[in-house]
């Protein structure tokens, strides 16, 4: 059973550094003698094989060999980094059906830190978004269940269920004294990852909820709607990247072309410098040039920070917001035939300009926090004009005797009108309620972009 295993095992060694030889490209060769020798290997798995052949024999409760050695693969993968796991071929399945975008479950997308899972972004329109779940919750408890002591892939597995069953989850929230009990019912997620409208009549506004096989021509699709019912008035755009957990690689690259006539948008580097690779814009922005500002927050992560990084370093969008997720890391899905899959973290990606957001994240141009705006209570002040003996203006003079004049008029126009009998189909104007929720961040968004806007026109004027 020993050498079987063993065989086992350094098979998968033999198989990983081809699959890294595909996928990775890092910054840096290993030297011939920090190299572990064949006897060191050899040395190793035996332990391992001491250990597994132990627990197989002794463990108070019998378990199957392919459950100790999914185990063991579990521990491996998950022991690297947060991002490294192992995919059963129910979990690859269900992957490839979410980079679709549909899907059963609640709507986070999710990692793992300090032992419990913390929510990097809900997905619009979820039940958990629904439910008021926030990016940066901690998840403690799953039905009562505590889950620290559970992997990211156990955690996730019990968060799915069937569709219209309820699940309790138990969320620590910065700033809340106690933790909240959040009851969420499944159901089948649909991924609109791409909305859009017109802001003012003059604005176009897209929303990127997620990067999935559908994002790109979602983007394309957008723009096209957007020139088409703002015609000539269209000024520039607002590109919202808040709470975009990210996704697809391919699809970052494609949505930063779709903005970039040239220039690089993103290099990947795994173990080796040869293995570096650089991806390029090609010529053609279908937004013409036109300004833009990208609103990014800490729900932003990995594709979306790639998009900002992009927009960022050429100066094509003002980054508006507040700081980034910082997930820098590329995660490469490796079948294992007959088995499922190992997402294994091969590569570090860097912004155009060489920056790494690595742990560290994107800082937005210009920092915009999340706001409620209310009415201060004021006095009234003294002005010029309430001064006694202060002048009049002249140009006011005839337009206040012509007010005046008109007043007069509508009063005896009202007096007539109380005479006749009352009409029941007349509508009264209706007002926008005070705690109709307003988005703070956006409508600094459109201001700041109206302000380019205004100062590129008059530099214009300048060069004329």
């Amino acid at each position: 059973m020993r050498i079987l295993l063993s065989l086992l095992l350094l098979s998968s060694f033999v198989l990983s550094p081809a699959a890294f030889a595909q996928e990775g490209r890092t910054a840096g060769t290993v030297s011939k003698k920090e190299e572990p020798s064949l006897d060191d290997t050899y040395r190793q798995l035996s332990l391992f094989g001491d250990v597994f052949e132990r627990v197989r024999a002794q463990y108070v409760e019998p378990v199957t060999d392919e459950k100790l050695v999914e185990y063991a693969i579990q521990g491996m993968l998950g022991s690297l980094d947060p991002h490294s796991s192992y995919l059963t071929a129910d979990d690859f399945q269900d992957m490839q059906v979410q980079t679709k975008g549909e899907f059963g479950g609640l709507g986070i997308e999710v990692t793992m830190e300090n032992g419990f899972v913390k929510v990097v972004s809900p997905i619009d329109d979820t039940p958990a978004f629904k439910a008021g779940i926030l990016a940066g919750d901690f998840i403690t408890h799953l039905d009562n269940e505590p889950v620290m002591g559970l992997t990211l892939s156990e955690a996730v597995d019990k968060m799915r269920g069937k569709v219209g069953e309820p699940i309790t989850i138990t969320v620590v929230r910065e700033g809340a004294e106690e933790p909240m009990d959040i009851e969420i019912i499944r159901n089948i997620i649909k991924i609109q990852s791409v909305r859009s409208r017109i802001e003012q009549g003059d604005i176009g506004y897209i929303r990127i909820t997620t990067f999935n096989q559908n994002t790109t021509p979602g983007l394309e699709k957008a723009i096209k709607e957007i020139k088409a019912e703002a015609g000539d008035k269209l000024k520039g755009y607002v590109l919202d990247l808040r709470n975009n957990p990210g996704g697809l690689l391919d699809q970052a690259i494609s949505v930063s072309d779709t903005f970039l006539d040239k220039g690089e948008i993103v290099s990947t580097r795994g173990r080796n410098e040869s293995d570096t690779k650089r991806d390029n814009a090609t010529p053609g922005d279908l937004t013409d040039g036109k300004p833009m500002i990208v609103l990014i927050n800490g729900g932003s992560a990995s594709a979306a920070e790639i998009v900002a990084g992009a927009l960022q370093d050429h100066r094509r969008g003002i980054l508006l917001g507040t700081q980034s997720f910082g997930k820098g890391s590329v995660q490469t899905i490796i079948p294992l035939p007959g088995h499922g899959a190992m997402r294994l973290t091969t590569a570090r990606y860097y912004t155009p300009s060489g920056r790494s957001i690595q742990a560290e994240g994107i800082e937005p141009d210009i920092v915009v926090e999340p706001a409620k705006v209310e009415q201060l209570a004021s006095f009234k002040r003294v002005r010029e004009g309430d001064l006694r003996g202060a002048l009049n203006n002249d140009s006011k003079v005839t337009a206040k005797l012509k007010a005046l004049t008109e007043k007069a008029k509508e009063n005896e126009s009202a007096t007539e009108e109380e005479k006749q009998p009352a009409n029941d189909n007349q509508k009264t104007p209706t007002t926008k309620g005070d705690d109709e929720a307003t988005d703070y961040q956006l409508d600094r968004a459109i201001d700041l972009l109206r302000g380019v806007i205004m100062y590129g026109d008059r530099i214009q004027q300048v060069k004329k």
